[in-house]
């Protein structure tokens, strides 16, 4: 058991470590009677905060998920330290918000996301899937995540929002930027004023593409996502441009690169454990559901969000200040012994599986999850019936202690 005084969640040496070794501390961390507090990161644009509990077990993260008015989003749900004006105007989307603004924008995406566009998008799911297979039978670049995990989400989200191919690269390569966590290979690592600019042109980025479309879709609107939501108005209420951006950007980092790392961890992961890929492939359908479950449960593709506590409370048996900042460790919350046998084990057949790789319980509950969830089961579906000897080789990993994600994935069929 590795003692709870050697491990600092905010060194990122902690998080270059492989994944076994931070399974090991995050469990003596469950076994913590207590919550246990860590320093904040220094970050040069802004001053170095309190410091913030982290919340490992399970019934602690559902119990903060469920309760937003204790337990606050709009202090700043993806960063540790508070968040810079400048940086909200990109990043400050549904994910960062409390009622009633949060209410407003779900009220009117929810809107936007129709029964009828959201079955058209679903089945152009199974359309794009067979497409990227029969590329990458004719002769792909031998990675993964380019060839297939990538592609599909992004396509998708694209296509809902009416954007054009030609505008894919730029999306994709500014999502990475956003989730690059302290990877050299998208960030100035170390050079905070630097990495503020490069995340920010990242914003402005993928901000300017939606709010010059959003202005065509006012003046001649059309079928798509985009047109939907900026012409919607819900007892006079509409998105402005800002809404539109900054939800955009949720949209493309949330729903694109979690959705590409569940595809390439489960290759992985079949990969690893032929026998979990006999059980799939001798049900399919009967045993898909299950499969995709646990595939996000044991990656965990977003390991954490914060919460903000907006009064002197009681969490569980924990005692809660006003102002504390607590890290909801879905990663950590998805492996917990008193929640699921044997949690360290990849097994398809996992029943009961109330995992939190979604989020927890409450409004902020992830709005692409069904979507994500049918990227996730036509993409294997594609993929073992047409290549059922692909085989995946060594993870490129992500250097990140907020996405589990996955750079490059070699792979041969």
């Amino acid at each position: 058991m590795v003692r709870v005084e050697d491990i600092n969640l905010t060194d990122w040496e902690f998080w270059k470590r492989p994944h076994d070794e931070r399974h090991a501390a995050f469990q003596s961390l469950r076994s913590e009677p207590r919550l246990v507090r860590f320093e904040e990161p220094e970050v040069i644009i802004v001053p170095q905060g309190p410091g913030y509990y982290a919340l490992t077990r399970h019934a602690d993260v559902v119990e903060a998920s469920r309760r937003p008015q204790d337990f606050c989003s709009g202090e700043g749900a993806i960063s540790i330290p508070d968040m810079p004006a400048e940086m909200n105007e990109y990043f400050g989307s549904l994910i960062n918000m409390d009622d009633p603004r949060h209410a407003k924008i779900r009220r009117i995406v929810a809107r936007a996301f129709s029964p009828r566009m959201i079955q058209r998008f679903e089945d152009q799911v199974e359309a794009v899937a067979r497409q990227i297979v029969d590329e990458v039978r004719a002769g792909g670049t031998g990675d993964f995540v380019q060839d297939v995990a990538a592609r599909l989400p992004l396509k998708i989200i694209c296509d809902m929002m009416g954007i054009g191919e030609e505008r894919y690269k730029a999306v994709l390569d500014a999502s990475n930027v956003i989730l690059a966590g302290n990877d050299a290979e998208y960030l100035p690592v170390g050079d905070g004023e630097q990495i503020a600019l490069a995340l920010l042109t990242a914003g402005q980025t993928l901000k300017e593409i939606v709010e010059e479309l959003g202005r065509q879709r006012r003046e001649n609107p059309t079928d798509d996502l985009t047109s939907a939501l900026v012409n919607a108005n819900i007892d006079g209420e509409s998105l402005t441009d800002q809404e539109l951006g900054s939800f955009f950007i949720l949209l493309v980092v949330a729903g694109n690169e979690t959705t590409r790392n569940s595809i390439a961890h489960g290759l992985d992961l079949f990969t690893r454990h032929p026998e979990q890929r006999a059980l799939l492939t001798e049900d399919f359908d009967g045993r898909i559901a299950g499969a995709v479950e646990e595939i996000v449960r044991y990656v965990s593709p977003v390991i954490w969000m914060r919460r903000t506590a907006t009064r002197d409370t009681m969490l569980n048996e924990h005692e809660i200040k006003a102002g504390d900042k607590l890290l909801l460790y879905y990663w950590s919350a998805n492996r917990d012994e008193t929640v699921f046998t044997d949690p360290d084990r990849f097994d398809i057949l996992r029943s009961p599986n109330p995992h939190v790789a979604f989020g927890g319980p409450g409004p902020h509950f992830c709005l692409g999850a069904h979507l994500a969830r049918r990227e996730i089961t036509v993409m294997f579906r594609e993929l073992l019936t047409r290549l059922p000897g692909i085989r995946a080789g060594e993870p490129d990993r992500l250097e990140s202690n907020f996405v589990n994600g996955i750079k490059r994935l070699p792979y041969t069929f």
